[in-house]
């Protein structure tokens, strides 16, 4: 990386990335980790880790270059952190179960969370950034609000909150709303989803690949199944795809 950004013989393309610019290709090599990992594939993992692995290291020498900290501080950074957060491993106190590792976990964060803070007003809120993705984001915060009490007794109770929050989305769309109304609507109808699957124990991202991977599968088997009869989709009824797409879950079934 030092020869790719090297000014007098390095790569053009490169010497103009800056922090912003290679944030994005971060995110997306670490959904390509995600990917490879839902698909079995160790292969695909081991090429997908290195590129993710290329994004730290692109990261940190544009940081060394600006005088800030270098890879090396960055691993160092995490080990020291890793240390830290497991003082059951690397120091005297008895963890006995994963949930009692999670509950010291989390206290460990807060701590340093509140060490950043400096003494000045903090809440359990802090630190979930506002750049994950809407449903990882929305999971974590009420993980957090449910570690101080704030959270739903039973189950049964997040289905019947769904189901109050779609009658108000129909309402709001019964009388006319406006977008924005509805947008609100809509979400606080995915946030109860959401809030269910984590009372559950369910990543809502993971939940939603899997539903856009059965559907991606089913209506490629739709396409497939009118392409064998020489048509086009936009040929065929809405009814007759329906059809074909019933037959596909059957096939799966």
């Amino acid at each position: 990386m030092a020869r790719l950004r090297d000014p007098e013989g390095g790569c053009p393309w490169d010497l103009e990335q800056s922090f912003a610019t290679i944030a994005p290709y971060t995110i997306e090599e670490a959904y390509e980790v995600a990917e490879a990992i839902e698909q079995g594939d160790m292969a695909a993992l081991r090429e997908e880790l290195g590129d993710l692995l290329l994004q730290v290291v692109y990261h940190a020498r544009m940081a060394e270059e600006a005088g800030r900290f270098d890879f090396e501080a960055v691993a160092a950074g995490i080990a020291d952190k890793m240390v830290r957060r497991h003082p059951h491993v690397f120091g005297d106190e008895a963890v006995e179960t994963a949930e009692a590792q999670t509950l010291a976990w989390e206290d460990q964060k807060a701590s340093e969370r509140a060490a950043k803070a400096g003494g000045a007003e903090s809440s359990v809120l802090d630190g979930v950034t506002a750049a994950l993705p809407a449903l990882t984001r929305a999971a974590k915060l009420q993980r957090r609000a449910a570690r101080v009490g704030f959270d739903w007794p039973k189950a049964a109770e997040i289905l019947d909150k769904i189901i109050e929050e779609i009658a108000e989305l129909k309402q709001e769309m019964a009388d006319g709303a406006g977008q924005e109304r509805v947008e609100d609507e809509l979400g606080d109808l995915l946030f109860a989803v959401v809030n269910l699957g984590r009372y559950l124990g369910l990543d809502p991202e993971a939940a939603l690949r899997h539903a856009n991977a059965k559907f991606e599968r089913r209506f490629r088997a739709i396409e497939e199944c009118f392409a064998a009869q020489g048509r086009r989709l936009d040929e065929t009824s809405l009814e007759e795809m329906e059809a074909a797409w019933q037959a596909a879950k059957r096939t799966e079934k």
